[in-house]
């Protein structure tokens, strides 16, 4: 009977691991399935910023004339599957879309996203040092507009912490044509004098923690003289942009949220 109990524990063990093991945070096959169906060129390059090597992803348009860049600042689950498959989208806008994978040399062994155990992520991100972030960016962003494909234009895009990313990257880049910030906090408002671009906001009505934020924003940009434009989409849970893509989301608000968003995202960026 012990012998059995241990059998059927250690088989309960193996399970859970097994189980485990197909929930990182940054794993969405369907999103995979996409990307290896797409027809876009997309390359992985290391761009440095002092010491440190940051792993970037770069998915060009189908283009023959120059583009702007879009740089994609991932969601608090690193640059996960469906980041890539984001920036695909990007490139089929029209875009050149650069993302960084900003755990790059934090994972086990110097990994970066992709080396972490499930729940590993998260707290790494949470780790990640502000000033590194904004040099990874910076760098990332230096690279991508010295391409002989660049015309020059820069944008910058985020999700979920990303998008605080995003605004936050807003007031140390003054070369940025436009920031988009999807359901993400805002900067400290004493930082927001630094801001160049204007900046439009993406927000899910079923997002209280974030949403709370959006008077605040509002005034405080107002009162420092910058363009923000936040608009909120009924229904939508936080992180829609994913959700919203996701065949297994429950809740059909996300993918209509999504839709008008990229609608407008698309609208914006070609202004």
């Amino acid at each position: 009977m012990n012998r059995l109990l241990r059998l059927l524990f250690a088989l309960a063990i193996i399970g859970s691991a097994a189980k485990t093991a197909t929930a990182q945070e940054w794993s969405q096959p369907w999103a995979r399935e996409r990307i290896a169906k797409s027809p876009r060129h997309s390359e992985w390059v290391t761009v440095k910023n002092g010491d440190r090597s940051v792993a970037t992803l770069i998915v060009y348009p189908e283009s023959k004339d120059k583009r702007p860049v879009v740089l994609v600042i991932h969601e608090i689950f690193g640059l996960s599957d469906w980041a890539q498959e984001l920036a695909d989208e990007v490139a089929a806008a029209g875009y050149i879309a650069v993302a960084p994978d900003l755990l790059s040399g934090m994972g086990p062994n110097g990994g970066r996203t992709k080396d972490f155990a499930a729940g590993g992520v998260m707290e790494a991100i949470g780790r990640l040092p502000p000033d590194q972030v904004t040099g990874d960016l910076n760098a990332a962003a230096d690279y991508a507009l010295k391409l002989p494909a660049a015309n020059g234009k820069l944008f910058v895009a985020g999700f979920c912490w990303g998008g605080g990313q995003t605004f936050r990257f807003a007031t140390n880049r003054r070369d940025l044509s436009g920031a988009f910030v999807f359901y993400g906090p805002p900067p400290a408002k004493e930082d927001m004098s630094r801001i160049k671009a204007p900046v439009y906001g993406f927000y899910a009505g079923n997002d209280a923690r974030i949403d709370a934020t959006i008077p605040d924003t509002t005034a405080a940009m107002k009162a420092a003289g910058k363009t923000y434009d936040p608009v909120t989409y009924d229904g939508a849970g936080h992180g829609f942009m994913r959700a919203g893509e996701n065949p297994d989301d429950s809740n059909p608000a996300n993918k209509t949220a999504r839709e008008q968003a990229w609608a407008r995202w698309e609208s914006l960026l070609a202004k």
